[in-house]
């Protein structure tokens, strides 16, 4: 079903009136792999969402009142037909498109959330898929949440048609509108609300928690104009060398994935945006990254029904209306025929269609990546993906050859026309739904109001707590007693590009240690370097090592130099008192597995190094247990528990 709101015109970009739409999304129950799918034009159950009144001016307001009076009056399934040649908008823009138009609609290519002036070559490249490619939609990346809602804006009035717009928000909003760091000052420009990774969330098996990241997510993006967060990430991430996914999954325990994915997604499509399971069918039992190449996935239909594909399930039962694919081949659902699962119609359609019964929309992960790219012609890819199931083509390397693939491939009459419009309404209709037919573009003035506001900072803030987790705590290392007088070394190994790895750990270790001494570690550091550290160490009374590893794409690795794992091993070899905080992968300690005390803090973000602060010393409980196991040393659910100490 669809509910729509009568909103105001489209307003000037430079003077928009305050207000966030919401969106009615609905959910269904629906069988498992192996079962029937749903009767066609079966019922679903739906929820209506109310558009906070705080946000709405009066005119708005009454339009939603009176939307939701005519939905009462008509029942709760139904609504009142729009007064319409059409049956609805979807249906009108859908008859009046040509070949090529319906076409573009499929596209969503990247764009900058950067200042771009206009006459700029990047304003131009964004200027001309939108007006002369049509494209259907676009994935934002970096900006601040103020620029990403202006240049949205500026978009959404010069195209023909309503964008829909997307972007990779699995730590919230701050994912990707937040992080810039002016130099050479290192001054940090704010943004929107960074959360921990999904790993830490896991750690704190708390589906509360997972509702409340999702409808902040949820929130934020809306109120900068995106419509799609790509989250939240439901692989289960059961291989501990898996180069991509890490800590950017919940955990390895499916039921505690799908438990906290589907309270994630009921979160964020609380909100009014549309929540994306990424990426079917499970990209966590690889050792490759698929921005490289195309991994593998050689395990039996029945291990996918009772890992893989449960989380998915769940997340569908509960209503979530995107799924991302994965660029992986997985030879027991598709005959071995070595096709990724975005290219495989045995995948999009007989599996997620068919048998799992999902009804909303279907992206493909990024069209650039290695594993499609190098691989097929780029037409090629595009059509291969329409016909096996995916309705958006994300970030396809070349849209106008991806635009003519798909126009030659119906006109020849390969792919049917039929086909593409049942992808172009499907998108017509989401951005109807979400009421993009009538208002477009966001009140750019109101973004301070929801965007990073304190009480979204203290979700994450509270999030990051709870997940602190300790594994190691030999010789009751740990709270730390805080002497001033006390020598301490605190080394942080992180990415060149990492520049704020350690600065909030550092700030709260030097507040309590004004003697305290600080270094940094690189991939290429020279052995010199190390060398002086031991000899540093060695006149220290304590040492905290923080490894700043996370997954990135084509790095194709998620360990520590070998340097570094001897360097902690030497430490606990000389028994000089040290804890390694992991600020990313948990699985780093295999390397070093002497190690005197271990503590697992998931994510770098400032809400992370801020928490494992005040877990050193005791400020806060100590409570998180690890959702992954980390063979041959821990478990799932394993974690030291601490409670806060009591100072005399």
């Amino acid at each position: 079903m669809k509910v729509s709101f009568s909103f105001v015109s489209l307003l000037l970009f430079s003077s928009s009136l305050v207000g966030l739409l919401l969106f009615g999304c609905s959910g269904s129950s629906r069988p498992g792999p192996g079962h029937a799918s749903p009767t066609p034009g079966a019922s679903r159950p739906s929820d209506t969402l109310r558009v906070p009144e705080d946000t709405l001016d009066v005119g708005e307001k009454e339009s939603q009142e009176d939307s939701l009076r005519a939905r009462e009056e008509v029942g709760a399934d139904t609504v009142a037909p729009p007064a319409r040649s059409f049956s609805s908008w979807s249906d009108s823009v859908l008859a009046s498109l040509s070949l090529e138009e319906k076409a573009g609609q499929l596209l969503m290519p990247w764009m900058l959330g950067d200042f771009a002036p206009e006459g700029s070559e990047s304003h131009q490249r964004v200027v001309e898929l939108v007006e002369e490619q049509g494209v259907g939609g676009v994935i934002v990346s970096v900006g601040s949440p103020t620029e990403v809602a202006a240049k949205l804006n500026a978009l959404q009035k010069r195209a023909r048609l309503p964008l829909l717009v997307s972007a990779d928000l699995e730590r919230g909003a701050g994912f990707r509108l937040r992080g810039a760091v002016h130099l050479p000052g290192a001054i940090v420009l704010g943004g929107a609300t960074e959360f921990p990774s999904l790993m830490a969330l896991g750690a704190t098996e708390d589906p509360e928690l997972a509702y409340e990241m999702g409808r902040v997510t949820g929130r934020e993006a809306r109120a900068v104009g995106i419509h799609v967060p790509f989250a939240p990430v439901l692989d289960v991430n059961n291989n501990p060398d898996n180069p991509i996914i890490n800590v950017r999954s919940l955990g390895e325990d499916p039921a505690l994935v799908a438990r906290l994915g589907r309270a994630f997604v009921r979160g964020v499509q609380s909100e009014g945006a549309l929540a994306t399971g990424k990426h079917f069918p499970g990209h966590g039992d690889t050792e490759t990254d698929s921005h490289l190449a195309l991994p593998v996935i050689r395990v039996s239909r029945e291990r996918l029904e009772s890992v893989e594909l449960r989380p998915f399930q769940a997340a569908m039962d509960a209503g979530m209306r995107g799924v991302m694919t994965a660029h992986i081949a997985v030879p027991s659902l598709n005959g071995g025929d070595g096709l990724p699962s975005t290219l495989s119609r045995e995948v999009l359609t007989g599996l997620l269609r068919e048998e799992m019964g999902f009804q909303g929309i279907v992206f493909t992960d990024a069209m650039d990546m290695f594993a499609i790219d190098r691989r097929f012609g780029r037409g090629e890819a595009a059509v291969r993906a329409l016909e096996a199931g995916a309705d958006v083509l994300l970030m396809p390397p070349d849209p106008e050859a991806a635009r003519e693939g798909v126009v030659e491939a119906v006109r020849s009459g390969r792919l049917p026309e039929e086909r593409l419009d049942a992808s172009v309404r499907r998108l017509l209709e989401v951005k109807e739904e979400l009421g993009l037919d009538r208002r477009r573009t966001v009140p750019v003035e109101g973004v301070p109001r929801v965007v990073g506001i304190p009480t979204h900072e203290a979700v994450a803030q509270e999030v990051a707590d709870r997940s602190v987790t300790l594994l190691r705590n030999d010789r009751n290392l740990l709270p730390l007693l805080g002497t001033r007088s006390a020598r301490v070394l605190s080394v942080a190994y992180r990415r060149p590009s990492d520049l704020l790895a350690g600065r909030y750990l550092n700030a709260g270790l030097r507040s309590r240690y004004p003697r305290l001494v600080t270094a940094e570690l690189w991939r290429d550091t020279p052995e010199e370097v190390y060398e002086g550290l031991r000899r540093r160490a060695r006149t220290s009374n304590l040492v905290v090592v923080s490894l700043h590893v996370t997954a990135v794409s084509y790095s194709g690795n998620v360990a520590v130099p070998e340097e570094v794992a001897e360097f902690i091993q030497d430490l606990a070899q000389a028994r000089i008192p040290h804890v390694v905080i992991s600020f990313g992968n948990p699985y780093l300690v295999r390397d070093f597995p002497d190690v005197q005390a271990y503590m697992l803090a998931w994510s770098g973000t400032e809400v992370s190094q801020k928490a494992a602060v005040q877990a050193l010393f005791g400020a806060i409980p100590i409570q998180g247990r690890t959702p992954t196991g980390i063979p041959p040393f821990f478990e799932i659910g394993q974690g030291i528990q601490l409670p806060v100490r009591r100072v005399p």
